[in-house]
């Protein structure tokens, strides 16, 4: 017999699976965990190695939290120093003038207007955005969430670093406004 209790019980299992398969698919080693850094990394400071697709957020001397993350295609990486000068919650988005031209079929829906996706968990950027500036001008390039856990460990964005969003809903809550970001 089928009463409230096995209703709800069901129901909360149904709503559970999707977020318990994505996190099944994500390689172990891409989990967020407590690592030693080299001692020339200052607390507060995010360090990110794109080619081993990491993301290290210096939390004392020796000592970071290392998450995976994905990557810009080739040609289309961030490298160097930046600041996190804007953060927020559930940002809207709207691609570049150049994802636009270089992949005119993915991005059709925002040729020849001004549409901005409104925040939310269909939204590219997911569910937290850091926004990088270098000498106080926007790189375009965000430190984000994602709609698409299995990029973790990949090289295939359009320049940005992707995180799975409880990662960066975590990073986000961590990092204050100013904080360096390099990308070597």
């Amino acid at each position: 017999m089928f009463n409230r209790r096995s209703f709800i019980a069901a129901a909360g299992a149904t709503l559970a699976a999707p977020s318990l398969a994505r996190a099944a698919t994500l390689d172990p080693r891409y989990a967020p965990q407590a690592v030693t850094i080299a001692a020339q990394y200052a607390p507060n400071q995010i360090l990110i190695l794109p080619r081993a697709h990491f993301l290290y957020f210096v939390t004392e001397p020796r000592r970071a939290l290392r998450y995976g993350v994905g990557v810009g295609k080739a040609g289309l990486e961030f490298t160097g120093t930046a600041t996190i000068d804007v953060k927020k919650k559930w940002p809207t988005w709207r691609p570049t003038q150049e994802m636009i031209e270089r992949e005119p079929r993915t991005y059709a829906k925002f040729k020849d207007n001004d549409y901005v996706q409104p925040g939310g968990p269909g939204n590219p950027l997911g569910a937290r955005a850091l926004y990088l500036f270098q000498n106080g001008r926007d790189t375009y390039f965000r430190i984000h969430g994602t709609t698409q856990p299995s990029s973790i460990g990949r090289s295939v964005s359009n320049g940005c670093i992707r995180m799975i969003n409880e990662h960066v809903i975590d990073l986000y809550e961590r990092v204050p406004l100013g904080t360096t970001v390099t990308v070597l």
